[in-house]
């Protein structure tokens, strides 16, 4: 595949509602897209995603567009590569961590390969990992904690998941607002089959709040993610034999070594894997491949992303060892009705088509000129 061109774009999709975690609030989707042309007509896009302000992880959008425009960009443009892999090599080679900068690039590169090809990342995906992708997906329901603190909001917005169909409701908890709403979470979802998580993200430490996980851990769980920060590898496997939930590992799970340090410490076995955080797909081939090997149970994650970022983890998604319902949810709950650049929707009985084309195929031009701004086009030599 040529790389003839490379094109950089900010893009913002303001947020129906405000979406609060333990460590911020996001109001507005402010993303980068990148799109690569090799010259004979077929464009693959992809998506960077960190927040504003290191509130999640280390990387941020402004460190993301730095690191694009000035550096890894120019790798890209103008080169020859032969496959994902071989790209990776390029944007990886003298660059530690910083996921998200090159995840857009190496999604780009895999949706320019289905893009010539005809497929979806969910075939090229499966290709790799020999396996069959299903057709349809899973959805989980990602609630925030409320603006008012209330468990009446809570509660409201539980019957509605239910009533959408959502097959998994998950409620962020954080310090002063954990175990009082985990039990009007378990109360209002009692009969229902509808299995409740936790995500902390990283917001208590052991054993410091070693009694308020145990009293969340007292409601019946599908599993608790992400209960610790992000670089407590040896804690998450210490908790993970105390309490009764299995263990999630997210923002730990930062990619392939990391996964291979979790195993070796005999850790956690259900494992958030969010495409753009670990750095694109050919990373999340390598930790889909050690999953397997070793028994974890997967399910994707998001950020949430645009419904064009969120493509990556449709497909990573419609993996067999992705056994979880999956954060990826119709555009409209985030951002209302006809506004995202790629709808997302989701069935009455809550499921989500796999697309069979490339994000190009799939891309409302018109909506995504109007919520996008170009930054940089760069044309190889």
């Amino acid at each position: 595949m040529k790389i003839a061109k490379v094109e950089l774009f900010d893009l913002s999709l303001p947020l129906v509602e405000p979406f609060a975690i333990s460590g911020g609030v996001m109001r507005e989707r402010r993303s980068l897209v990148v799109a690569l042309h090799d010259g004979e007509g077929h464009v693959g896009y992809g998506e960077s995603p960190p927040f504003e302000l290191p509130f999640y992880s280390e990387e941020t959008l402004a460190g993301a567009r730095h690191l694009l425009s000035e550096v890894l960009i120019r790798r890209l443009a103008g080169r020859e590569v032969s496959s994902p892999e071989e790209a990776d090599e390029i944007l990886r080679a003298g660059v530690r961590g910083n996921p998200f900068a090159r995840s857009a690039l190496d999604t780009a590169v895999w949706d320019l390969e289905a893009c010539r090809r005809g497929v979806g990342l969910a075939a090229l995906l499966a290709e790799r990992l020999a396996v069959e992708p299903a057709t349809r997906i899973r959805c989980g329901v990602a609630l925030g904690i409320p603006a008012d603190r209330s468990l009446d909001t809570l509660r409201r917005w539980i019957i509605d998941a239910l009533a959408k169909g959502y097959h998994r409701v998950k409620i962020k908890v954080a310090p002063g607002w954990d175990v009082e709403p985990v039990r009007a979470a378990a109360a209002a979802l009692a009969g229902t089959g509808v299995p409740l998580t936790l995500d902390a993200n990283g917001a208590y430490e052991w054993p410091r709040d070693r009694a308020v996980l145990l009293a969340m851990d007292e409601t019946d769980l599908l599993y608790f993610e992400q209960p610790l920060a992000p670089d407590e590898l040896v804690a998450h496997a210490l908790v993970d034999t105390e309490l009764r939930a299995p263990i999630c590992v997210d923002e730990t799970l930062r990619d392939a070594r990391a996964a291979r340090q979790i195993l070796d410490l005999d850790g956690p076995r259900v494992w958030n894997l969010k495409v753009h955080r670990v750095g694109g797909l050919t990373e999340t081939c390598r930790i889909v491949r050690l999953a397997v090997e070793a028994g974890v149970s997967l399910w994707a994650g998001t950020m949430p992303e645009s419904g064009l970022g969120s493509q990556a983890a449709i497909a990573a998604a419609s993996l067999p060892p992705f056994v979880y319902p999956s954060d990826v949810e119709p555009s409209a709950r985030w951002f209302g009705p006809g506004k995202d650049v790629i709808e997302l929707t989701m069935s009455p009985d809550g499921l989500m088509e796999v697309p069979t084309r490339s994000i190009a195929s799939l891309l409302d031009r018109d909506r995504f000129q109007a919520a996008s701004r170009q930054i940089l086009a760069l044309e190889g030599g």
